[in-house]
């Protein structure tokens, strides 16, 4: 039985996706935590670089101080693009996002 080759792709999330995720269920679970937790790092550090209580964030975009408490927590998975430009907005701030060599890989 031959092996059938990957057909050929421009599309770099698909590379990625196939060089370092594809059938690695534990590598594809610690990118999600890892994510997550630099997502929750970034919200707390903009808030409280911005001198805001949660309270004071979360009236600014229109959710509650609960709301603001998940967010800033890395067991939380929810995080959405449109809330992040939100939170980035009351701060007056942009999102952006970036795709950078992982330490250690080729």
């Amino acid at each position: 039985m031959t092996t059938k080759k990957p057909r050929s792709t421009t599309d770099a999330v698909e590379i990625l996706e196939r060089r370092y995720f594809r059938g690695k269920p534990d590598v594809q679970a610690l990118f999600v935590e890892e994510a997550n937790l630099q997502v929750a790092r970034k919200i707390y550090e903009l808030r409280t670089g911005a001198g805001l209580s949660q309270r004071a964030l979360a009236k600014l975009i229109g959710v509650t101080a609960n709301d603001i408490d998940h967010w800033e927590n890395a067991d939380y998975e929810g995080h959405a693009l449109a809330m992040l430009r939100r939170i980035a907005a009351a701060l007056k701030k942009r999102v952006e996002i970036r795709f950078v060599r992982a330490t250690g890989t080729a």
